[in-house]
Formats: C-alpha cells, structure tokens, sequence
C-alpha cells in the first residue's frame, strides 16, 4: 500500500513538526479572540460599502450580533443557514454564530427552491441570513417559525451569557454534499476540523499577520471560507473582500490595498492571464489555486507573463484541505503536492483511491450513519473517492474521481440531480451527463441525451427546461445526441465510453 505522510517539507526550516499540535488553541473563535485582544487598531476586513474594520471593531461586532442571535432564541447547536454575497456584515454573522456556538449551514445563493427545501427539511435550521427576497419568500414557505434576516441582523438587541465556550469536538458547520447520489448530505465539520484545517494551511503557506488576502471567493464554499476568511483572521492577517470577481477588480484591489496574497479557482486565473494586466500579479508573494485542477500551460502562461509560479493544493468539503505543492520548494503543474501538516494519506493497493485521516477529517455524515460507516474504514481512513498516484519524487497526482462528481468553474455538480431533472423533458427517452476537460472551467457539464423522436431537443432547449429547477452553473454547456447510451449487463451507464 502506497502511504504517505511528508507534512515536514511544508515546515520553514528550524521548525520540528513534532513541536506543533494543531489543536492547541482549542477553536477558531477561542484563537480569534486571541488575536482581537492584542492590536485592536489594525485593520482585518474592507468591503466596498464599509471599508476597513479593526479586530477591535470585529471583536466587538460579533459579540453584539450573537447577542443578537441569542435574544431571538437560538442556543448552542441550532444550526442557521448561512447564504449572501460576500461582505462585512456576512462575515459578522457567521462568525458570530461559531462563538455562540451555533452550527453554520454556507449554502450557494443560486439554489433553487427545490435544492433549498432539501436541505431546510435535513438540517432543521433555526435561522437562516440570507440577502435574496426570492429565498425569504421561500423560506416562509418552507419554515415559517424561522428567523429569516438579512447579513445586517436586523434583529432585537441581547446579551449573550457566554461566548466562544467550546471544545474541539463541538459541531461547527454543516457542509453539504452529495458525491454521486444526487441527494446532498450534510458533512458535520467541528471546531477542532476547522481550526486543524486554517492552522495547517497558515504553516504550510507562510502566512503571517502582515499578510493582506484579495478574496474573490464567494464564503459558502469551503476554499473561500474556511481557507480564505477562516486562515486570515486566525493569522491575524486581513483581507479584501470581493462580491464577485472579474480580472480587473482583482487586480485593482491588489494594487489599492497593497495585497500580497490571491486565492482562487482555474477559471479565474484563465481571465487573469488573458488580461493585459496580468503583468501585475508579480505584487502578490503567493496565489494559490484549488477546486480544480489548473493546466500545466496555464502554469507556464502565468509564469512567463508575470513571474508568479502558483501554488496548487487539494482538498474537500469534508476535510478542508488535505495536500499542497510546497512553499519553499518546486511548486509542480499537475501535482497537488505532500500531505499538509497532521494529514495522514494513503492510496488504496486496488484502486489507488485516496485514502485520508486527521484532525483536519470530518466527524461524518449529518443524520446518516450510513453514509458515514461506508465512507471511514475500519482503521478511520476516510475514502475520498479521488484517485491518484505518486511520482518519482512523492508528489500527490490526481488522476480523476472514482465518483461522479464534476467540478465546473470550482463549483460541484452532481450528475444525478441534472439527469433526474432532465428525465421530465418530454423529449428526453434517455440521459446521461459528464465533465468534459476544460482549460477555462475545469469541466463543461455535458449531456449524453437519447431523444424520444427524430427531434431533438437543443442544448437551449435543455437549460430551459432547468431553469428555476437547478443552480446556472448545473446546466449543461455541451451536447451530444446519441442513440443509445452504454450500459453493461446491470444496466447501469458505463460513462466512461461516452468520448
């Protein structure tokens, strides 16, 4: 059995890993108090609509907003949903509602009701802060005894008894996902996960208080949230936030706030090597790219047009992160890299199955014992469902999943919830859809369709048909119109001959 755990080339020299425990500080809000108390004047968040606040301004705004949340009611373990663009007032929120120790439920904006109401009638929320009137409207429907607010709490005042009283093991938040079943099941993620997770990637990525982030990241997405937003206020650094991203806000932010660190997925750095303004990714002493593989020339384009090599890393809703290229050392197009610090990882003998476990792994499955034992072994390995290899030189390869799963544009896609709604178009006898690689995307979600007559419906067609049913970045990009699909004896879709 291929193993690997080589946490020690992300140490900076001088620095025994077996010195470091990652858990020391118990929780994030236990560790960002910390910082809050000292240099309560230095600048940790800007927006467009509030410009920067201090930690003293954040210390004391998430204590008056879970006060808040206390007043109307809500105890330690009500889980609340979290759902907004990018801002000061989000970030409060949520990080008011993990010192009250709440469990936060980040879901995507773009639902659409039906992908909502799963996960309202799974995750029994209490509250949920949301900023789009389509989702109160749904909400009310859905819930009607739940606190709908917007990001600014607009909520009674209260005072609550005790904050950021918790252990490592306490449940944090509820990331949703659903592999290749097409019914999402919530990962319960605990404070020690998360700490696990921001302090390991604070180790391996020289982050440090003087650091300044550009975050493009929409914040109900693990890389953005807990990397981005999680990572800088545990360093005591600061971050720009985006609502949204575009090449050119990007790089105005870089420039006007003097930032040194970017995040983002493939897709973005597309845009930004096609910018003319590229060039000016040279300010930024790191950018690092996940949620999806980046393309060797991509890595090449970005070197050559601005001398910035960047670094990949790999990781997943119920691990954090789990693997990255080096800081000090190669940095390698097609590689993820070694095992971060605390992450044990191994490849399964038969399949080369990404095996994991550490603090930084997830307790299991929300409600789902099931879900759960099938994912852990009996030793606690969690199966990833990511296949890969090691090179000569122990770099982590990924070779594709053994699940279904598409990742387009660093967002997940899960086949089955496209297929099945598809399935209801009058014109569709039979479905299948796949990722096809894409340099800019990833992968395009691609249809395999057996239409019922000689006519066939259009990919326009199709999108129509998905529309206030499944999120726009579901819909299928690419069609192909077959006359049958493949299947083996079972009858099960051997998706792999479709090419």
């Amino acid at each position: 059995m291929s193993t690997a755990r080589a946490d020690a080339v992300h140490f900076p020299r001088g620095v025994d890993p077996d010195d470091v425990d990652l858990l020391d500080e118990v929780s994030l809000p236990a560790a960002w108090s910390k910082r809050w108390a000292t240099g309560a004047s230095k600048p940790t968040l800007w927006d467009a609509g509030t410009g920067w606040i201090t930690r003293g301004d954040l210390a004391q705004r998430t204590k008056a907003a879970a006060g808040r949340l206390y007043g109307a009611g809500l105890r330690k373990g009500d889980r609340i949903i979290l759902s907004a663009a990018a801002s000061v007032d989000l970030v409060v929120a949520h990080v008011a509602a993990l010192r009250l120790g709440l469990i936060v439920v980040p879901v995507n904006g773009a639902y659409q009701q039906a992908e909502l109401a799963h996960i309202v009638g799974d995750a029994d929320p209490r509250a949920a802060v949301v900023d789009r009137p389509e989702w109160v409207r749904w909400l009310a429907e859905l819930a009607p005894e739940m606190t709908v607010v917007s990001p600014r709490l607009d909520i009674d005042e209260g005072t609550a008894p005790s904050l950021d009283q918790l252990s490592s093991g306490d449940p944090a938040l509820l990331g949703y996902t659903s592999g290749t079943t097409g019914v999402p099941k919530g990962a319960v993620l605990t404070h020690g996960n998360l700490l696990a997770g921001a302090e390991s990637v604070r180790i391996a990525w020289r982050w440090t208080p003087d650091d300044r982030l550009v975050l493009a990241l929409p914040l109900f997405h693990m890389h953005g949230l807990g990397v981005g937003l999680h990572g800088t206020l545990l360093t005591g650094a600061s971050a720009v936030l985006l609502d949204g991203f575009s090449p050119d806000a990007v790089l105005d932010a870089a420039q006007a706030h003097d930032a040194t660190l970017f995040f983002g997925v493939p897709t973005m750095y597309t845009r930004l090597a096609q910018s003319p303004r590229v060039g000016e990714l040279s300010r930024l002493r790191l950018c690092v790219a996940g949620s999806a593989p980046l393309s060797a020339d991509q890595h090449r384009r970005l070197e050559e047009a601005a001398g910035v090599r960047v670094l990949e890393r790999y990781g997943m809703t119920e691990t954090i992160m789990l693997v990255s290229n080096p800081y000090d050392e190669e940095r390698r197009a097609g590689a993820v890299g070694f095992p971060l610090p605390g992450v044990e990882l191994r490849l399964a003998p038969d399949s080369g199955e990404v095996l994991v476990r550490g603090p930084n792994v997830f307790a299991g499955y929300w409600r789902r014992p099931d879900a759960t034992e099938e994912a852990f072994d009996e030793n606690g390995w969690f199966h990833t469902g990511d296949l890969g290899e090691f090179d000569e030189d122990g770099y982590l390869r990924l070779q594709g999943r053994a699940k279904e799963l598409i990742i387009s544009g660093g967002l997940n896609v899960y086949p089955r919830e496209v297929e099945d709604a598809l399935r209801s178009h009058p014109e569709v006898e039979d479905i299948a859809i796949t990722g096809t690689p894409n340099e800019e995307w990833g992968e395009l979600v691609t249809a395999w369709l057996v239409p019922t007559s000689r006519k066939s419906p259009t990919l326009d067609d199709l999108r129509n048909h998905l529309n206030g049913v499944c999120a726009d970045f579901k819909h299928p990009r690419l069609l192909h119109i077959v006359k049958e699909l493949p299947r083996n004896a079972l009858g099960k879709v051997q998706k792999h001959l479709l090419e």
